[in-house]
């Protein structure tokens, strides 16, 4: 591991991908902290030590393994790396955005999405699950920060998006003959279709599959809640993707596309901006999570959208809000996703911060970006400060459970 002093900030990547065996006989690292936080159990633990060596945390507490590093953070809280369930790396929402799907290459999309990698890690997020990338730009970052040519967090690519012809994954707005894609990317027309742009998704790499199910904010379709994809186009892609071991993820705004998208058996609704009762209690009862996207609300730079996007923008912002209270009073799951690159990467851990206004507790937001998001993931090697698990640590200053605001000042990562 190679760690990379940064202002206010220690980063603690490896420096190259590498085997069981060669990681195993590397020398130990002690992580001391003031404080750790229990994710599981909700609480503060004094005085903690971390035992790392190969990837993996192999001790908690006791005494520090002969010819051990130490690194000593002082006086702040050792957390889990946190995990991000919608992100947009090589997007940025600045300057004539618009215009660049045909003033840019995928070379550019490569260059920006590794900057932009580098900074959602040294937010301290060090897993995301990337909703929707051309040219499987997703799929080549995932191998370049696996292989450890550049730092990043781990990523679950989903490829291109794939939705309708003129939906919200079509590229909307220009000229006829100008960017007309096909199943390959992503752009799908009944079921044959569908089947045909998932299993092409998979071929190249991707992990997760994601829908668009209805139209959306930065898109040029005149309803953001128009439903889009059809009950059984979806039921394709899920049946499609569960065959080779993954799951769906559902951009959707609109109520119908909402509950079509749960009857298809998505396994999580993104953004889910106007839900009705009907729709929370099938989230409720069909276990599907809810990934709120919930900090574009407050950030999203509304003199850098044309006008329509504007006001579709103003007219469903509050409305996502009022809906998302409604759906965690009610106790709907929620897994973190911040939508980044919609707004700036790297202030990703604002979302947590986001989810108290809401009416979670500190530790709820905080597990919506721990366990919560590794259980909707799938997986169990992080999400917590555990004996084998990833040694995938951050540090914030201060108490999280008394500041949640210290979600968004993490002045250490380390990832590997």
């Amino acid at each position: 591991m190679i760690p990379l002093r940064l202002p206010a900030l220690l980063l603690v990547v490896a420096a190259s991908g590498g085997s069981a065996t060669a990681g195993s006989q590397e020398r130990p690292v002690v992580v001391r902290a003031a404080r750790m936080l229990d994710v599981a159990a909700g609480r503060i633990v004094p005085d903690a030590v971390v035992v790392v060596q190969g990837g993996r945390i192999t001790a908690i507490g006791g005494a520090s393994p002969a010819g051990a590093e130490t690194i000593d953070l002082g006086d702040v809280t050792l957390m889990p790396g946190l995990i991000d369930m919608h992100t947009h790396l090589t997007i940025d929402i600045e300057g004539n955005w618009v215009l660049r799907a045909v003033q840019t290459t995928a070379a550019d999309d490569a260059l920006r999405g590794a900057r932009n990698a580098r900074r959602t890690l040294e937010a301290g997020f060090t897993t995301i699950r990337e909703a929707g990338s051309s040219g499987f730009v997703d799929v080549a970052l995932m191998r370049a920060i696996d292989a450890g040519m550049i730092p990043g967090p781990r990523i679950i690519p989903a490829g291109h998006s794939i939705g309708i012809t003129g939906g919200h994954c079509d590229a909307t707005g220009f000229a006829p003959g100008l960017l007309e894609g096909d199943w390959r990317s992503g752009v799908a027309d009944g079921v044959d279709d569908v089947l045909r742009a998932t299993r092409h998704q998979i071929k190249h790499g991707a992990k997760v599959i994601k829908l668009c199910a209805t139209a959306g904010v930065l898109s040029f379709e005149e309803s953001v809640g128009a439903q889009q994809m059809t009950e059984a186009e979806m039921h394709a892609a899920v049946e499609e993707a569960a065959r080779h071991g993954m799951k769906v993820m559902a951009h959707a705004h609109g109520t119908e596309g909402i509950k079509a998208a749960i009857r298809a058996g998505v396994a999580s609704i993104e953004h889910g901006s106007l839900l009705d009762d009907e729709a929370i209690e099938m989230f409720k009862a069909r276990g599907v999570w809810l990934v709120p996207t919930e900090h574009l609300a407050d950030a999203i730079a509304l003199d850098a959208l044309p006008a329509p996007i504007r006001a579709k923008a103003e007219s469903v912002l509050p409305r996502m809000r009022a809906s998302h209270r409604r759906a965690i009073a009610a106790g709907v799951k929620v897994a973190l996703g911040s939508d980044a690159g919609v707004y700036p990467h790297g202030q990703n851990g604002q979302e947590v911060v986001v989810y108290t206004r809401l009416g979670m507790t500190p530790i709820e937001a905080i597990r919506a970006a721990t366990t919560s998001a590794a259980e909707l993931l799938g997986v169990e090697d992080r999400g917590t400060i555990a004996v084998g698990r990833l040694a995938d640590l951050i540090a914030v200053p201060g108490n999280p459970l008394q500041d949640i605001t210290a979600m968004g000042r993490v002045q250490f990562v380390m990832k590997d």
